[in-house]
């Protein structure tokens, strides 16, 4: 006999507590066309629920398609078997490279999955909200977990953790300290970046210095610059982490690493100013491609956007769990 799951601390009324996990369960298989629901009477037992509560929730299951009832035996599913996942993506943001994941995770996902996109905005109070006010209305919450940096990490893997482990997906970045088995499609920032400069490590070998340009009001993930420095240190290379590119004077061997595309500009147009020639004297790696850098003919070390998004819906719908590490890699051109 199948079990109904209600959540006693949960606000939401019962009737529709009651709606919402006959549906959900519907919608993940755990019941099919035919299976037979408890009777009122058994459902108002088990859950100390008064009769009119557990009718309504009934009625209006079978208003809405999803169950039916036979006089004298009860109530039984009869949902259409093509029934969608309802999915809620939660981004910290929605940039370009955001938009090249989103687009790619509904391709994939096809016709078999609705999905509602929300944006945190990396503020751990309103990611809170957002998960607050769509607990058990969904069957997966795809969360791009990029919080401020000086937000504590207890707090948001709290948040985290109030998502059931085989509804949560953790997209972009891993959180090694959160117990989920959850699925996981991320970026490792310190391995990546390190791996990228040593692929390059030949074009590098004309530069004794490396510059990192980092944004501090971006809150891009700490382990960035971890990576930048391991490579440095392993490579005897001088290196310096700098704020912007608008203060800083160029050197003759130095290479840049740039994030933000507002400083390679301006990186760009100060050397366009000097007799220094780009991919000799002064080199450029730029992160994340773009149209653009190929144009410019600038070297770039980039996660495959559109791999993480596909590789997320395909995963999900193959209800798998574990980590994977998304595709990072460097694009050679004529700026190192």
């Amino acid at each position: 006999m199948y079990t109904l799951q209600l959540k006693p601390q949960d606000k939401t009324p019962k009737y529709k507590q009651i709606v919402q996990s006959v549906i959900m369960d519907i919608e993940r298989g755990i019941l099919r066309n035919g299976d037979q629901l408890p009777s009122i009477s058994e459902l108002s037992v088990e859950h100390y629920l008064a009769r009119d509560t557990v009718e309504k929730a009934y009625r209006e299951l079978r208003e809405r398609g999803f169950i039916t009832s036979v006089q004298g035996k009860g109530y039984y599913v009869q949902a259409n078997d093509t029934a969608k996942l309802k999915i809620l993506l939660v981004f910290n943001k929605l940039s370009s490279y955001k938009k090249i994941i989103y687009y790619a995770f509904l391709e994939a996902l096809g016709d078999q999955a609705t999905v509602d996109l929300q944006i945190h905005h990396y503020n751990v109070n309103l990611f809170q909200e957002i998960i607050e006010k769509n607990l058990g209305k969904y069957n997966y919450y795809v969360v791009m977990p990029h919080f401020t940096l000086d937000t504590p990490k207890a707090t948001y893997q709290a948040i985290l953790n109030t998502i059931p482990s085989q509804e949560l997906v953790l997209l972009d970045k891993d959180i090694p300290e959160l117990k989920h088995d959850c699925l996981r499609v991320f970026q490792d920032f310190d391995k990546d970046i390190f791996n990228a400069l040593e692929a390059a490590s030949d074009l590098l070998a004309k530069y004794s210095r490396l510059v990192l340009i980092l944004p501090s009001d971006a809150n891009h993930p700490e382990e960035l610059p971890w990576g930048f420095r391991s490579f440095c240190l392993t490579h005897d290379k001088a290196f310096t982490v700098v704020e912007n590119a608008m203060h800083e004077v160029l050197e003759a061997g130095t290479a840049y690493v740039v994030i933000r595309e507002t400083d390679l500009v301006e990186l760009v147009k100060k050397i366009r100013q000097t007799s220094y020639l780009l991919g000799r004297e002064v080199g450029i790696i730029s992160f994340n491609e773009t149209p653009l850098k190929e144009l410019l003919n600038m070297t770039v070390i980039t996660t495959d956007f559109e791999a993480m998004g596909k590789t997320a819906a395909t995963l999900l719908l193959e209800k798998h769990r574990g980590k994977v590490r998304n595709p990072f890699y460097t694009i050679r051109r004529g700026s190192l």
